[in-house]
């Protein structure tokens, strides 16, 4: 081995033992206000990723990584080999926070185990917080807590996560809450779940349970103001979001977002309703990241459809992995792992152009 060599294993592993990788940039949003840039080398970054957002038993990620260390670095390793360069990762409350003012240092340590495997990974994280998806994890007080009170309490939890993760240029972004909805009217007390389940998991969740003489924009900017100065109090340097479905909002409500980002599903013989809802989103002026996507109610064709149309809108796509790759699932016939094995294959073809290489 050569003494270079040599030299650059050591450069490796003192970068290692530090803690933070030295050779992640900071994301920032780019002076077009439509991409993103990498804050040192001013090189442009097109996220292009993964939700972990459960296994392939349907297990939340708080639901193992204690347990099965192993398999979470095992599934970080085998997105990184598949050409990710971002991971949407999703936190519960009911795991992060003992009490409304009180976090659970366990859990924000394992959190910080995570952030050393993506800086390794060199995997940037997309942290969406407050999740509320397995009912059997909320709390009872939490549910119980008034509109104020439970605002506070969700302001201490990302505070919590902010301050652990501050330090770190592997985060990518905070993205207050999946698909967080302001009701229209008065809802029951405790009714902070949206509609049915799909499967055992609630993805919707009210953000007030009485407007009273409040709009439901002004309900959803009182919101994300109070959570996105939460943020700040730890950590001024990284980006913030929302996770939002694809029903156009007012163009205020971004006011204290860094960027949009959009769940949107293209649908058979709709690829081009699907665009012109991102062109709607685009014309508020920031970013616009395709947080979620999947070819769930279209063909494989489409979908590729999808993609190559959207490069001039958006700024990124994140799609979906559960633990399996293309390899772990070439032997099955179910049509769901037919269909995520074509697209993680669809995936790691497009990965190097998403790198520039």
């Amino acid at each position: 081995m050569s003494r270079c060599l040599l030299l650059a294993f050591g450069c490796l592993a003192a970068n290692a033992s530090a803690g933070f990788a030295k050779d992640m940039e900071q994301v920032q949003v780019a002076k077009d206000k439509h991409s993103f840039i990498l804050a040192d080398s001013g090189r442009r970054f097109i996220p292009w990723g993964f939700n972990y957002d459960h296994d392939a038993a349907g297990r939340l990620i708080e639901d193992y990584w204690d347990g099965e260390w192993a398999k979470v670095e095992k599934d970080f390793a085998d997105m990184h080999k598949l050409g990710a360069n971002v991971v949407r990762i999703h936190l519960q409350f009911g795991k992060f926070m003992d009490a409304a003012d009180k976090p659970n240092d366990k859990q924000l340590d394992r959190l910080g185990d995570l952030l050393k495997l993506a800086e390794r990974e060199r995997l940037y994280l997309d942290l969406t917080g407050l999740a509320c998806y397995h009912k059997k994890d909320i709390p009872a007080w939490y549910d119980k807590l008034a509109e104020k009170e439970r605002w506070d309490a969700q302001g201490h939890f990302w505070e919590a996560v902010a301050g652990r993760c501050a330090k770190s240029d592997a985060v990518f972004c905070y993205d207050l809450m999946n698909e967080a909805i302001p009701p229209g009217k008065k809802v029951a007390p405790g009714g902070w779940l949206v509609d049915a389940p799909l499967g055992d998991s609630y993805f919707v969740q009210f953000i007030s349970l009485d407007p009273g003489d409040r709009t439901p924009l002004e309900v959803e900017r009182q919101w994300i103001h109070r959570l996105t100065g939460a943020i700040h109090e730890k950590d001024k340097r990284h980006l913030i979001t929302l996770g939002m479905m694809p029903f156009i909002p007012d163009r205020k409500v971004f006011d204290d977002l860094d960027f949009v980002s959009v769940h949107i599903y293209p649908q058979v013989k709709k690829v081009k309703e699907s665009l012109d809802t991102l062109k709607a989103f685009a014309a508020f002026g920031k970013p616009v990241l395709i947080e979620e996507t999947f070819p769930l109610s279209c063909s494989m064709l489409e979908f590729e459809e999808f993609i190559d149309k959207s490069d001039k809108i958006t700024a990124g796509w994140i799609g979906f992995f559960w633990g399996q790759t293309p390899d772990d699932l070439k032997n099955s016939k179910s049509i769901g792992d037919v269909v995520t094995r074509s697209w993680l294959e669809f995936f790691q073809k497009k990965s190097k152009a998403m790198r520039g290489e």
